[in-house]
């Protein structure tokens, strides 16, 4: 099949949306020179609204629009952060991922403009975060710590700091990186301090199902490694039924060998209930090492655990 001569990539509006679609555009030209794109952008629910996100429904806010837009067929690409797209449900009928592109940083960076690393900062300090999986976390290990809610994109958030709404700030060293200004982060916190979320780091191309040609040719933009760490992630949280209000984080890892291994956690809001399950696929398939992994914190009580969370 003859490769398409204009792919229309449709994104959220953002500056790091954005950012991230000149990523795909850039990659396609140096694939197929011979493609032509364009940018469709939306500004999604999730970008309007500043509230709690479980009145929206959760993190689908972020992708409906984009999805409409697809399957309307006003673009023929959407570019996503996968982090953002819900794995307790299927994508919209007719679209799939065409690829995902090679991961980026999975870490959470702190910003401070004292220059002050987390363990250096001073009690009380407000520390400007919505996500309920950095909350969790910062109170089990930081109970000193007070996080205040802060919402809106990296560059929105970077202006509430510098208003003085937040003494600090969280936001994914990935982000950072996209909108160029890595400079900013004033401690790279590892994984072990700050578990990431599901699908951090990681790039999806959502095609419609049946426009083979636009899948055809975004398909090898695809890394093996992201896909197999995706598959395990979502797989994961797709059985464990999270909701937007569930501390949930978790992180596949794919070694030189071929090896592919998955650590998840789920948490209390407060953070002093944590449950831990880290396994190796061996001979088990990504989707496999996910339920696996799931059932394993399922056994410890995660059922009750998430279920007694208001959403």
């Amino acid at each position: 099949m003859s490769a398409p001569e204009l792919i229309r990539i449709v994104s959220r509006s953002s500056p790091m949306a954005l950012a991230q679609v000149e990523r795909v555009r850039a990659e396609l030209a140096a694939l197929h020179p011979g493609i032509r794109t364009e940018v469709v952008p939306v500004t999604t629910s999730g970008d309007r609204w500043m509230g709690d996100l479980a009145q929206l429904g959760g993190k689908g806010a972020f992708t409906k629009e984009v999805d409409a837009a697809l399957l309307a067929g006003e673009a023929d690409l959407a570019v996503h952060c996968v982090k953002d797209v819900p794995a307790d449900r299927p994508l919209p009928a007719g679209t799939t991922f065409a690829a995902f592109l090679k991961r980026d940083d999975i870490r959470d960076a702190l910003i401070h403009p004292g220059g002050l690393t987390l363990d250096e900062l001073p009690a009380g300090t407000r520390i400007g975060t919505s996500s309920v999986r950095r909350r969790a976390q910062l109170a089990a290990s930081h109970p000193e710590l007070e996080c205040v809610p802060m919402r809106g994109n990296a560059g929105r958030r970077l202006e509430k700091l510098a208003a003085g709404d937040a003494d600090a700030l969280l936001l994914a060293q990935s982000g950072l990186d996209r909108i160029g200004r890595p400079d900013l982060a004033t401690d790279v916190l590892s994984v072990e301090t700050m578990c990431p979320p599901i699908g951090a780091g990681i790039l999806a191309l959502q095609c419609r199902e049946d426009d083979t040609a636009t899948i055809d040719a975004v398909s090898d933009l695809g890394d093996r490694d992201a896909w197999r760490e995706a598959t395990a992630e979502r797989m994961f949280l797709h059985v464990l039924q999270g909701h937007c209000n569930s501390p949930i984080a978790g992180y596949a890892r794919s070694e030189r060998g071929g090896d592919l291994s998955l650590r998840a956690c789920v948490f209390t809001p407060d953070g002093k209930t944590v449950l831990n399950a880290h396994e190796w696929a061996g001979p088990l398939d990504p989707a496999t090492l996910g339920t696996s992994v799931a059932v394993a914190l399922l056994r410890q009580g995660a059922r009750e655990l998430i279920d007694g969370i208001a959403h």
